[in-house]
């Protein structure tokens, strides 16, 4: 199949582009690597990438629909993985226009590209754990009542699966949103606590701890995120008897990790203790996340293998190495 990968040079992105280059499929990546991180991160990615003869790049912003409307291989493909997104609970509080522009505007402007293909793709797109914000009851069941989000990001993504409810409902463009819980490992991204928690401890540099350690967190491996993802992109879609041609899968671990006893284990694979500041909670986090994958098990057979601790190690080992290796290219964008 030809594939639209959104946001092709980030982290779920550049994976999910590499494992469907991997099994044959054309993927056209779409990217408009900005600076919320290090550029040069993003175009460490790309570069795997560019390895694959059925692999092409284009630099792209979404939100600039009329450019992207005039995609010359808009009605040739079959389906579109939407994961361009500005992202960061924190960063939403700095700099709210980024969202609108990324999450919203960006999002309306790839339904309105699939509508207006002459062969409509499937939309799979990224929503994300946010959304449930700290009402809803453990573990988070996808038809958990939402709509009382904590953080501009979380609203913005919310705001998204309303908007594509909507175009399945006026234009049957069958879609389905993807609520990704924490994920992480090799290559990923640098504003997350995994990898700057890492970084202080090998550094031994003290980090911030906030609401003192007692959150819990779903961590998701990178490996099996994909898997999740890939499960639905090259899949059938699985819609009940007269439901809309849209749906939501929560893809996570299910087995939740307080941050303190995340700290040890990172403790434990780096070989380096923590110097810890405990700080009050930030505004816009939330106390738990703890995925019910219920769904995703029954219609693709989803199922999570990489523990918490192996893939802490996975992501360490590449750390100790590539930042070394590729230089600037992920040491500045620690």
């Amino acid at each position: 199949m030809k594939f639209l990968v959104t946001g092709v040079a980030g982290f779920i992105g550049s994976r999910i582009a590499g494992a469907l280059l991997g099994d044959g499929h054309e993927v056209i990546g779409l990217d408009n690597l900005n600076a919320y991180y290090d550029p040069a991160l993003k175009q460490a990615r790309l570069h795997e990438l560019q390895t694959y003869e059925n692999f092409s790049f284009r630099k792209l912003d979404i939100s600039d629909h009329e450019n992207l409307l005039g995609l010359p291989e808009r009605d040739t493909i079959d389906r579109v993985i939407h994961l361009a997104a500005q992202a960061g609970v924190r960063y939403s509080l700095e700099n709210p226009f980024a969202y609108a522009q990324s999450n919203l505007t960006g999002h309306l402007a790839m339904l309105e590209f699939c509508r207006r293909a002459a062969k409509v793709p499937m939309l799979v797109y990224a929503s994300s754990s946010s959304v449930y914000g700290d009402d809803a009851v453990a573990p988070f069941r996808e038809d958990a009542n939402v709509d009382r989000p904590v953080s501009l990001y979380a609203a913005t993504k919310r705001a998204d699966e309303l908007m594509s409810q909507a175009y399945a409902k006026l234009y049957d463009i069958p879609q389905i949103g993807v609520r990704f819980f924490t994920v992480y490992g090799p290559w990923g991204r640098p504003d997350m606590a995994y990898w700057s928690f890492t970084d202080r401890i090998l550094r031994g540099e003290t980090i911030r701890v906030f609401n003192g350690g007692k959150m819990k967190r779903d961590f998701t491996y990178i490996a099996d995120a994909v898997a999740g993802l890939k499960a639905i992109a090259t899949g059938r879609a699985v819609f009940a008897e007269g439901e809309r041609a849209h749906k939501l899968y929560n893809i996570g671990h299910n087995q939740p990790v307080e941050l303190l006893n995340f700290i040890e284990t990172i403790e434990e694979v780096t070989g380096k203790k923590a110097r810890m500041a405990l700080e009050p909670m930030q505004p816009g986090d939330v106390t738990e996340t703890c995925a019910d994958i219920s769904r995703m098990q029954a219609d693709y057979g989803y199922e999570p293998k990489v523990s918490l601790k192996e893939g802490l190690q996975h992501f360490v080992d590449w750390f100790r190495t590539q930042r070394v290796a590729a230089g600037p290219a992920i040491r500045q964008g620690l």
